[in-house]
Order: C-alpha cells, then sequence, then structure tokens
C-alpha cells in the first residue's frame, strides 16, 4: 500500500481549459463560503488538502486464470468532527482526482446534515459489468485487503456508491472481519439487513432528494399537485425521488437513463418503469411518451429539474437553456462552477447536492448507530427521522439564506464550513 502526497489544483472560475477539475469546483465553493465568514485563513488552506490519498495496485485472477491489476483509491479529507464517511464506487472513469473532490463534498454533507463524521471516498478503475461475480468479490477483497488499516467503525466507514451495491459491503465487511479476527459489522454501512444493514438506506439517497425537493417547492409557493418534474437519471437516487414525488401528487414528466431520456407532459407511470439497476434500457422501452436526447431533457420546461445521473452535465455551454423554474441536484456535482454563476445571474434557484442528496450518509449514520447500540430499527423509525433530519437541515439552510441574501449552493456551504471551522478551533492544530 502507498500513500501519495495530496494534490489539489487552485480554483478557477474559468472552463476555457475544458478540464472541469472536480477538485477546481470544489475548492471554489469551499473560498466562496470562507469569503462569508470570518475563519482563519490559514484553516481554509487546510481544508483545500485530503488529509491522505491511497493509491492501490490490486491484482485479481480472472476466472480464466489470467491476473489483471485494477487501481484503487481512497481520499480521506477531514476527520476534525469524526470518522471519515464516504461510498466506494467501481467505475472506469474512477480518478484521484474525482475522489478527492468527493471527500471534500462529503465532509460538508455530513457538516451540514450535523453528522460525527468527516468526508471520504473510494473507488476502483474497473468496468463492473465486465466482472463476474465471483471476480467482483476477489476485486473487493484484495481492495479491503490492501486499506486494511485505514478503514475501521471508528477511522473510515465505507458505503455502496456507483457500480457497487450492499453485497459488495457485505464482502468488504467479511475480509475486514477476517483480518481482525472478529465480526466488525460497524467497518461499513449499507450491507444487507440480514448482516446488520439499515433498512431504507437503498431508498434514503432519492428520498432525501424528493424530500428536499418538496420543501424547496413550498418554499416557492409552487403546490405539489401542480409541480412538473423531469428526472435525469433513473437509477437509484432518481428513480426513488421520482416515485415518491409522484406519490405525493407531483407529474413526473420525463426520466433517462444511459440511453435516453422518455418524455410525456401528461405525466409518467413511474412505478411501471423499471430502474436501469433493475432492467438496463428499461427507460426507452416505455410504452408512450417521446423518446429525446439526456441533453433535451436538461432543457425542458418544468418546474423542478432534478439532475440525478452523473456530474458535470449543467455548464456553461447549456446553463442559458435551461427552463426549469428549480434546480434539485441529485447527482455529486452535476453543476459546473461555469453554469453555477450563470444561473446566479439568472436567479435561478440551484438547491445544492451536499444538501439535497444526503440522505444515504444520513441513514448510513443511523446504521452505524445502530452497531454502537447494538440495537435495530425498523423501517417506519428510519423513514420519520430521515424526514426530521433533512427538514431541519433545510430549515437551517433557508434561514441562513434568508438572513443573508445568499444562493442556496453559499448558504448550504456557510452552515457546513461554520461547523467544521469551530471543530478545527476547538481541537486546534498539533504540534
Amino acid at each position: 500500500m502507498t500513500t501519495t502526497p495530496p494534490e489539489t489544483t487552485e480554483s478557477t472560475n474559468s472552463e476555457s481549459s475544458n478540464t472541469h477539475s472536480p477538485v477546481e469546483m470544489a475548492v471554489d465553493q469551499l473560498e466562496r463560503a470562507a469569503e462569508l465568514l470570518d475563519v482563519d485563513q490559514g484553516m481554509v488552506e487546510r481544508l483545500k488538502h485530503p488529509t491522505t490519498v491511497y493509491r492501490v495496485s490490486l491484482p485479481v485472477e480472472r476466472d480464466d486464470g489470467q491476473t489483471e491489476v485494477f487501481t484503487g483509491y481512497r481520499a480521506q479529507h477531514d476527520d476534525v468532527r469524526g470518522p471519515y464517511k464516504g461510498g466506494i464506487r467501481y467505475a472506469q472513469g474512477v480518478t484521484e482526482d474525482e475522489c478527492i473532490a468527493l471527500s471534500m463534498w462529503m465532509t460538508w454533507k455530513c457538516a451540514v446534515m450535523d453528522l460525527p463524521f468527516g468526508g471520504a471516498k473510494g473507488g476502483i478503475v474497473v468496468d463492473p459489468d465486465e466482472l463476474t461475480e465471483k471476480e467482483r468479490e476477489r476485486l473487493t477483497r484484495r481492495f479491503a485487503e490492501s486499506l486494511q488499516g485505514a478503514i475501521g467503525p471508528t477511522k473510515d466507514i465505507p458505503a455502496p456508491d456507483m457500480g457497487t451495491d450492499e453485497q459488495t459491503m457485505a464482502w468488504l465487511m467479511d475480509a475486514c472481519s477476517m483480518q481482525e479476527g472478529e465480526t466488525i459489522p460497524g467497518v461499513v454501512t449499507g450491507k444487507p439487513t440480514a448482516i446488520g444493514g439499515c433498512p431504507g438506506r437503498e431508498e434514503a439517497p432519492g428520498r432525501g432528494v424528493a424530500i428536499i425537493a418538496r420543501e424547496a417547492a413550498a418554499y416557492y409557493d409552487m403546490p405539489m399537485d401542480e409541480l412538473s418534474v423531469a428526472v435525469q437519471g433513473y437509477g437509484s437516487v432518481g428513480a426513488n425521488a421520482a416515485r415518491l414525488l409522484d406519490s405525493w401528487g407531483a407529474t413526473i414528466v420525463a426520466v433517462s437513463d444511459v440511453n435516453g431520456a422518455i418524455y410525456d407532459p401528461s405525466g409518467l407511470q413511474t412505478m411501471d418503469i423499471p430502474t436501469y439497476d433493475e432492467q438496463p434500457g428499461a427507460v426507452t422501452a416505455y410504452d408512450g411518451g417521446e423518446i429525446m436526447p439526456n441533453a433535451e431533457l436538461l432543457e425542458l420546461d418544468v418546474d423542478v429539474l432534478i439532475p440525478a445521473a452523473v456530474g458535470n452535465v449543467l455548464t456553461r455551454e447549456n446553463a442559458a437553456d435551461v427552463s426549469a423554474s428549480l434546480i434539485v441536484e441529485g447527482a455529486n456535482g452535476p453543476t459546473t462552477t461555469g453554469a453555477a454563476e450563470i444561473f446566479d445571474q439568472r436567479d435561478l434557484p440551484v438547491i445544492p447536492d451536499i444538501l439535497a442528496n444526503a440522505g444515504g450518509v444520513t441513514v448510513s449514520y443511523f446504521e452505524w448507530l445502530q452497531h454502537i447500540n447494538r440495537r435495530s430499527w425498523p423501517l417506519e423509525r428510519v423513514r420519520e427521522t430521515l424526514e426530521d433530519e433533512m427538514v431541519e437541515a433545510w430549515e437551517q439552510v433557508a434561514r441562513e439564506r434568508d438572513e443573508r441574501q445568499l444562493t442556496w449552493r453559499d448558504a448550504t456551504y456557510v452552515v457546513a464550513l461554520s461547523r467544521v471551522a469551530e471543530a478545527k478551533d476547538l481541537r486546534g492544530l498539533w504540534p
């Protein structure tokens, strides 16, 4: 196992280089919030850099007997408020830069929800669809072995993310338990309920998005039964958000997956459309509505747009064409710095990802608490407590926005950064 020195790039407001670095976006958002608070600049400099970044080589025997070496990362941003917390993704596009940025966003996400965690993120550069189940298991166990000593219930607690699921977490937990010689369910969250997982964890990110969309719509006096919604990304987050909003009376007019989008201004029957995980390609195979490219969905004239697929989909190039009245970020980092500037100029409200999609880490916290207390929670308690936590966080951010006349993103970061700054000030710098 090797530890690489943390590296970040100075932030930029320009997208002319076409790099759209996630770290640049994360640092820019931090600097904007710091300008609004009386915080020590040295502390801000510390927060621009992750504490540690692990880069590991993962030799795995394929089913045909050949050995292939994969690359894995785990970025740990800041733990001043508690153990590192963040997902592990399996995807071809995983990079060290992406993991660093996502770990920074996790720090703010945990802080805005007032959870006793810091931020982390990890991943392996691999297409999980090209691996058999046995190969995925061997890869996961190798990753756990390579991160031995770096993760644990009081150090760093992984969870599922893109390309991983509760089975991945079960393998990871088992590998870590074998290393320690005892069962350690608290080393990961998002596990199957049969081995200590929390009911409602899988639906939680999308449920949180729906709750925040509902609160934002009410803030702007947009009745739920008159609300038109377009959701880009009909995976776990997007589908759960769409279905819950649908059940509350909203009209879901468009959804999409990687193959394209389906649009019906009279409304889609969301329960009749399988998610991408349930049936890849099901969105464009839906009987009814108009098939359109993903990019066109982002420009539909709707009340609420929920980008819930991947990052960097709202850019300086298409921001002027976005016709929604409100944007609620379901994905991590869907709005680039350039697009955010244009939305600010247009007074188009954008509810940021670190608030809107914080449902997953919040229920992960519930799962972690259950391991500490050796007690399990029923699904209804999970849902009710998540509702309370999301609404409380929303109200705190809304108060900050109204009192300071800030954008939603700036208000959210002010809430998060003020909590991290207070913790750092109280703990000090050692030595």
